[in-house]
């Protein structure tokens, strides 16, 4: 039997992916979350074989669970399933040591025999994010430039982002031109359009 944790902040699709995957006669649900926060303490109380993880939840988000859980519980597998399907997550996913990564939008039966492979050791990776992912040049901001990127694109002000980092206003002016050249993008909305895009910021 092949024990399963589900986190999902969104509870009519958590309730669905509980129903779908009890269905499966090898298949049990052990505990069910819906925040990042809750997932580590459930997965050391229950010892999931494989943990269904989103990655955009409340709290600590799924990529950071899936860290933890290979830190404490390395021998519970995750299975990241997610609307933010882009290279710079599933780079981020494999470094963190996650087995699968599949959008939201795969059909009922992709799980289900993706939880199964990942149980069995295997590692499932969406096909055409995995080719994306392949062709797509690797992040060329630096951590400071997407920083700087990151607290811009919520609308912090240039000021504002100075205070925070520590830096002059003027560096942070630098750091948002650097960031839009290696983006190849026209301004700083579009810096912002081309980083989220490949999930970099």
């Amino acid at each position: 039997m092949i024990k399963i944790l589900v986190a999902e902040d969104t509870a009519i699709l958590r309730d669905s992916l509980v129903v779908v995957l009890g269905l499966q006669p090898d298949f049990t649900v052990v505990a069910d979350v819906g925040t990042g926060d809750a997932i580590l303490p459930a997965a050391l109380r229950h010892r999931p074989d494989v943990a269904v993880l989103d990655i955009d939840l409340p709290g600590t988000d799924g990529l950071t669970a899936a860290a933890h859980l290979h830190e404490q519980l390395p021998e519970c597998r995750v299975l990241i399933l997610t609307a933010l399907a882009k290279p710079g997550n599933l780079r981020t996913a494999l470094a963190n040591h996650v087995s699968g990564f599949l959008p939201k939008d795969s059909p009922a039966r992709t799980l289900v025999d993706a939880v199964r492979r990942v149980a069995a050791g295997a590692q499932v990776i969406d096909p055409t994010l995995a080719l994306t992912t392949l062709t797509t040049r690797p992040n060329p901001l630096t951590p400071r430039e997407a920083a700087v990127l990151r607290l811009y694109a919520r609308g912090t002000a240039p000021r504002e982002i100075a205070t925070q980092l520590f830096l002059t206003v003027g560096t942070v002016r630098n750091y948002l031109a650097s960031a839009t050249i290696k983006l190849d993008a026209r301004n700083r909305v579009d810096a912002i359009r081309v980083a989220t895009e490949m999930g970099w910021i």
